[in-house]
């Protein structure tokens, strides 16, 4: 299974990752805007109280309480590829999932705030995920794990 790794000291804060992510889940050919919600980054930098950056991405955890918060089977853990996938069309929106990601990822979609906004790790990418490609300082990278 892969897994995104992060390596926090190598990250400066410049948010490549953000505005890949970003790129990735806009429709081809279609130019964004950073104020568009429908395009909102599924990872997230910030600072700690050390003024560190902190990136906060999904984990797709070995045994994730996101999943087991989920009442509708919206998110689930695909065995064969180690993923959590989110379907939101099984989504009841009661955000159990987001109140029980222990990382603090997962978020309500900005626009509507009926779906979740998780990394989908580009899954329709046979390069990878976008944010790990776009790090400049190699803060982000995918392992066999």
């Amino acid at each position: 299974m892969r897994r995104i790794i992060i390596e926090a000291d190598k990250c400066h804060g410049c948010k490549n990752c953000a505005v890949a992510c970003m790129k990735a889940h806009a429709p081809d050919g279609v130019a964004f805007s950073f104020t568009d919600p429908q395009f909102e980054s599924r990872n997230t930098i910030l600072l700690d109280g050390e003024n560190k950056y902190k990136p906060l991405f999904c984990r797709h955890c070995d045994e994730p309480t996101c999943v087991s918060a989920c009442m509708s089977g919206a998110m689930t853990k695909n065995s064969a590829t180690g993923l959590v996938e989110y379907d939101p069309k099984k989504c009841g929106q009661c955000f159990m999932c987001v109140m029980n990601c222990q990382f603090g990822v997962l978020k309500p979609d900005s626009e509507l705030g009926i779906y979740v906004v998780k990394c989908d790790f580009c899954a329709d990418d046979k390069e990878g995920p976008n944010c790990v490609r776009s790090c400049i300082n190699k803060a982000i990278r995918v392992e066999e794990v």
